[in-house]
């Protein structure tokens, strides 16, 4: 029986974690929507732009974690970058 409660809470904070991840994107790109003077934007362009950046950080963070050399160890600097950048060249 402890093993069931200690199952069902492991699996509610996993859930937990996940949508607290979700919202703290959609409040990120809720910020940058911004119009070029710096202003907010309203309706269908803020709807828009949040889209679009949630798109690209879904792209960005695949691209991170796929980011990893043939011995399965993560990649680092300019090696990184230079997969991060072809990686999301594909996606687009």
């Amino acid at each position: 029986m402890p093993k069931m409660f200690s199952l069902a809470f492991a699996s509610l904070f996993a859930l937990g974690l996940m949508f607290s991840q979700t919202a703290s994107a959609a409040s990120a790109c809720e910020a940058k929507a911004l119009s070029k003077d710096g202003k907010p934007l309203s309706g269908a362009a803020k709807a828009s732009s949040i889209k679009k950046c949630e798109e690209d950080s879904k792209a960005a963070m695949s691209c991170a974690d796929k980011a990893i050399d043939k011995n399965g160890k993560p990649l680092y600097g300019a090696a990184k970058d230079s997969f991060i950048k072809k990686c999301e060249g594909g996606a687009k």
